[in-house]
């Protein structure tokens, strides 16, 4: 923590210059900060999951239910994307938050310099070798020669385009940390509209399949990555690309990945319960194995869309407690934990309730099989039982990770992604079959909340202590 105070400070001129900007997330209300920050973030979230929900319903109605199947075998390799942008993105948006509250506009620089050039990085090492192995890794995410080629279809595409995605995902992400959530919305409103445009233009005129989805998801990606780009080359801009600043520094570059490691190995959990999940459902799912992981596909598209409203939330809280938790105000910490948790609980609690009365009409949204539907059916009502409980589980793990406690933030992922659910998904399933692997992730859900609770309340506690000796740093 030594070198954050070796350069220059945010001055009055550079705040000035900025507008709207981050310091007054030491002084606003909490509930106005997080209308100002979380609401944009969700618009943004429930936009990207509307897109991927109706990207699907395009696969499945204009292609067909092996489609669906073969989406669904792609979605640990896309958890594998993702958490390899992630790593970067999260800990960089993170870190300058911090820096700011720290009234350090030098190193939060650094982060913007350092994201850039560490995501463009990730997304050719891992694009590269993802694209030489690509049929034997779908073949181990559970793929079939009745879905290997949809699958296939898709993903090449996707891989293609990740220098451009990871760009786009990094940089939105330091754009809001850095005092821009309205912008950050619109970046990814930005994407989403343009793939809501190019899919169904791709599949239903051109014909091109489950490739046009992709294609779609590419070129709404390009847009948002020059809009992004443009912000952060514009010394308008609070933060901003600065060639005197350092672009591969080994401090900045620890603390990225210290701090994006706790969502790198989320979604690199996911990956491997997604595996499990799919590997369970072939084995237990008989003649209608193909359409068992299908049924998983609509309903993880399903619970991602409540998901990515609670990520909203916690989006919109990472800037207002990484700031504060800098500037050693505590109280302002607490009270956004606290508002945030009942707010991510009412969320999945709305998700517990629509996916419990409605499981059939969902189904049918993605698809006529009467089969897929059934088997949807049964995952909606057994996976969704303790529901509400998800979004205080996400909302606690992310607070750790905002305060720049990675290693807890780890634990509490590795609970409700693996600890926990991969011994259910090895033994429920062999009594209960497929209806088994829905009551594995019930269950989990519900083992890694109580872990979360217990572990907020004694840190809190810790923390309180802590920061009576402590005076808030003045803006």
């Amino acid at each position: 923590m030594g070198d954050e105070n070796n350069n220059s400070k945010i001055s009055s001129k550079s705040v000035a210059k900025g507008g709207d900007t981050p310091l007054t997330l030491g002084t606003k209300s909490i509930s106005q900060l997080l209308v100002q920050y979380s609401v944009p973030a969700i618009i943004a979230s429930v936009a990207v999951s509307l897109y991927n929900i109706i990207d699907s319903i395009f696969i499945g109605q204009g292609v067909g239910p092996m489609a669906i199947a073969g989406l669904a075998i792609t979605f640990p390799l896309m958890n594998l994307v993702v958490a390899f942008c992630t790593l970067i993105a999260v800990g960089g948006a993170t870190i300058s938050s911090i820096f700011i509250g720290q009234k350090n506009e030098s190193r939060a620089t650094d982060c913007v310099n350092n994201v850039m050039v560490l995501c463009l990085i990730h997304s050719v090492l891992f694009g590269g070798v993802t694209l030489l192995f690509l049929d034997p890794i779908l073949l181990f995410f559970g793929a079939t020669p009745e879905t290997i080629d949809y699958a296939r279809e898709f993903m090449r595409i996707i891989l293609y385009g990740t220098p451009v995605s990871y760009v786009f995902i990094g940089l939105n992400n330091l754009m809001r940390a850095t005092g821009y959530p309205k912008k950050a919305m619109v970046s990814a409103l930005l994407s989403v509209a343009v793939n809501l445009v190019l899919a169904p233009t791709f599949i239903f005129v051109f014909d091109w399949g489950i490739s046009g989805a992709a294609w779609a998801t590419v070129c709404g990606q390009t847009a948002s990555f020059i809009w992004v780009l443009c912000h952060f080359m514009s010394k308008k801009s609070f933060i901003h690309f600065r060639r005197d600043n350092r672009w591969l520094n080994p401090s900045i570059i620890r603390r990225i990945y210290s701090i994006g490691l706790s969502p790198f190995l989320m979604s690199v959990c996911a990956c491997i319960v997604v595996v499990f999940i799919n590997r369970a459902l072939l084995d237990y799912g008989g003649g209608n194995s193909n359409l068992a992981v299908g049924a998983y596909g609509i309903i993880n598209r399903t619970t991602m869309f409540f998901v990515m409203i609670v990520f909203g939330v916690t989006q919109g809280m990472q800037p207002i407690l990484g700031f504060n938790y800098g500037a050693h105000k505590w109280n302002r910490v607490k009270r956004t934990l606290y508002i945030g948790i009942w707010i991510g609980v009412g969320i999945t609690f709305v998700g517990f309730a629509v996916c419990e009365s409605f499981p059939d009409a969902i189904s049918r949204l993605f698809t006529t099989d009467e089969t897929l539907t059934t088997i949807a059916r049964e995952g909606f009502r057994v996976y969704f039982i303790f529901y509400p409980v998800v979004g205080a589980q996400i909302v606690i793990q992310n607070f750790f990770q905002s305060i720049g406690k990675p290693k807890i933030s780890i634990f509490l992922s590795l609970t409700r992604q693996l600890l926990f659910l991969i011994p259910f998904l090895i033994v429920l399933p062999r009594y209960y079959g497929v209806k088994g692997v829905w009551a594995s992730m019930c269950g989990s859900d519900l083992i890694a909340f109580i872990f979360a609770l217990v572990t907020v309340i004694v840190m809190v506690r810790r923390l309180n202590v802590r920061f009576k000796g402590l005076k808030p740093i003045e803006q």
